[in-house]
């Protein structure tokens, strides 16, 4: 593990929230929310964020077919989001421009009422405890947005 460099490409995820998972790295959404949170996790500063297992990462990971603990190896190398971007658009199974843009979109317009039933009754609780104010919250990567201040 390249842990000086890490140090200097890592967010303190005790401190700042890692980025919405609108943003795209690699040409996929959650990519780069999934990095802060490795690199986080290498260096044992994700706070109450979670790299793997997490809810989010299991689509990305689902759709990209990308393994999260290579993702993680890679990461630990000191990897900036410039190499990320490579590294995930050389790995990622899903190649089919057309289908990424799509499987983007439909992630950024995920609605609650598309989650699991087992999601939706766990956000009933957490939305108004954690996402003020939670009229805000209107779409799945809203929870995250709302939460940690982006909207």
């Amino acid at each position: 593990m390249n842990t000086e460099k890490l140090k200097q490409l890592a967010r303190d995820l005790r401190k700042t929230p890692p980025r919405s998972p609108r943003e795209t790295l690699g040409g996929f959404v959650i990519t780069a929310r999934m990095l802060d949170k490795a690199q986080a996790d290498l260096l044992g500063i994700s706070g109450e964020y979670n790299f793997y297992p997490c809810g989010l990462g299991a689509y990305f990971w689902k759709f990209t077919g990308l393994d999260a603990m290579k993702f993680k190896e890679f990461v630990a190398t000191g990897a900036t989001d410039e190499e990320v971007d490579r590294w995930v658009r050389e790995n990622a199974t899903q190649k089919d421009g057309k289908a990424i843009i799509k499987w983007n979109n439909e992630m950024r317009c995920l609605r609650l009422c598309d989650l699991s039933e087992q999601v939706q009754e766990y956000f009933e609780t957490y939305i108004p405890q954690f996402c003020h104010p939670p009229s805000k919250v209107k779409f799945f990567f809203d929870v995250y947005d709302v939460e940690e201040g982006v909207l």
